[in-house]
């Protein structure tokens, strides 16, 4: 009864690797790669690449991606400068301290 199920399963994971494969690289991609795709793309004026990582994942994951991306450079700014991470942030966005 399982082998059956395993069997059925295999044949549907198959069918959708190569349905509507167009040769290009088919393999996931997780939120954590697509922010840094996208976030170094937009860093190097590179709208094409920032549009084929927002197809990596659904908006809001790439928000969130994103997001903890921006915290942790933040964060390791702020411990190698040995500044507060508000400061730093702030620093980057151009504002006066606070």
């Amino acid at each position: 009864m399982f082998d059956g199920f395993r069997r059925i399963w295999a044949e549907r994971v198959s069918a959708r690797r190569t349905e509507g494969d167009t040769g290009r690289d088919r393999r996931a991609h997780n939120l954590f790669e697509a922010a840094a795709t996208y976030v170094a793309a937009s860093a190097e004026d590179d709208r094409e690449r920032m549009d084929e990582a927002a197809e990596w994942v659904s908006p809001e994951a790439l928000s969130f991606g994103v997001s903890e991306l921006a915290c942790r450079a933040v964060i390791a700014l702020a411990r190698e400068r040995g500044e507060s991470p508000q400061a730093v942030a702030r620093s980057l966005l151009g504002l006066p301290a606070a």
